[in-house]
């Protein structure tokens, strides 16, 4: 495997650290820190760079914070001085992995998301007749760093690059304390191996697809599946053989023991593409798709807050037309025309006018 070195003059450059500051700050120009940031820009990169070439960076501390749709998750955020670090390390690893990853890993991947993998899953509910449907328990909390560092180290021999790379995974902050046992561990294991990274990171999206890629190759090599699609953690394996599906479930969670990893035991079922395959917010049948129901309650939900938000002055109508294009453009990825015609005939935003 060939193994590619001398990137880092690339990737401290104060060019590339330039335009990895114009990809950290699209959408999030006009928060107070980018915008402090970005006022004295020009030295702000220079004091980066400098850190970077002395091999003195140190990332910062992350606010972090939950959500609950569509289900409570951990979120951090990192510093935007960290997040421009971020872009630019990726910016120069995602060109060495790239050739190396399968067509059908759909996240982060440019060409690629949540619409194209749906479009690939419907494409194999059409020819096979079942689907063996798979997610990964605690996937980010579970990943572990010595594993993800000796991948990347496979493909990249430059030390200053793999010196930033393990600087960024071992600055993670505490994930949930996720308690997996494997075959040859003992009671010290899991208190000395190191796993756990941010889901919010650049970084992180990225490392999902290079700790992944040997599943990918095996479920295409090995087990020599033709009707596959993975989207992070969660991937689907098409046949017209129930067993032959079966067998493959062991295999794969046999495998993924070597990543350190488990399957979601309640999230792991073989069943006819007929009935309906939940993915990514869609339902996919081979003729049709729809939106899951808890989709359309979530954006209700959301109407709900822009609906107070505007009437209190706090929204645009500039803000509530992106946000209701953005979910129409998901709802338009399924057999939607006449949901999205009644709920944008029945939702109305008004001003609270003083008296």
């Amino acid at each position: 495997m060939k193994r590619y070195g001398n990137l880092w003059p690339t990737l401290t450059s104060f060019e590339h650290l330039l335009k990895s500051s114009e990809k950290a700050k699209r959408g999030k120009r006009f928060r107070p820190a980018v915008a402090r940031y970005e006022f004295n820009l020009e030295r702000e990169l220079f004091a980066l760079q400098d850190a970077l070439q002395r091999r003195v960076y140190r990332p910062g501390d992350y606010r972090s914070f939950y959500i609950y749709e569509p289900k409570k998750r951990l979120i951090s955020a990192a510093p935007y001085r960290d997040r421009i670090v971020h872009h630019a390390l990726t910016g120069m690893l995602e060109p060495v992995f790239e050739p190396t990853f399968i067509s059908d890993s759909y996240a982060c991947r440019k060409g690629k998301g949540t619409h194209a993998a749906v479009d690939r899953c419907q494409q194999f509910a059409r020819r096979f007749r079942y689907v063996y449907k798979a997610d990964i328990r605690k996937f980010f909390p579970s990943m572990d760093h010595d594993i993800l560092k000796q991948q990347i180290a496979r493909k990249i021999k430059d030390a200053d690059v793999l010196w930033l790379v393990g600087r960024i995974i071992d600055g993670s902050n505490p994930q949930e304390d996720v308690r997996h046992y494997f075959p040859g561990d003992d009671l010290f294991t899991h208190s000395e191996r190191r796993r756990g990274i941010p889901i919010g990171n650049q970084t992180s999206q990225f490392y999902a697809n290079v700790y992944l890629d040997p599943l990918d190759h095996f479920v295409k090599e090995r087990l020599r599946f033709k009707g596959y699609v993975r989207y992070v953690d969660d991937f689907l394996l098409f046949s017209d053989d129930k067993r032959q599906l079966a067998e493959a479930r062991c295999q794969i969670a046999d495998f993924l023991h070597k990543l350190r990893l488990q399957l979601h035991c309640r999230k792991n079922t073989i069943f006819p593409v007929q009935e309906g395959i939940r993915f990514l917010g869609y339902r996919v049948f081979p003729t049709h798709r729809l939106l899951v129901k808890e989709n359309v309650w979530r954006f209700l939900r959301r109407v709900r807050c822009m609906q107070k938000g505007y009437s209190e002055g706090n929204t645009t109508l500039l803000e509530i037309r992106q946000r209701l294009m953005s979910w129409s453009g998901h709802a338009r990825q399924a057999d939607t025309h006449r949901l999205r015609t009644y709920l944008f005939d029945i939702i109305k935003f008004q001003r609270v006018t003083a008296e």
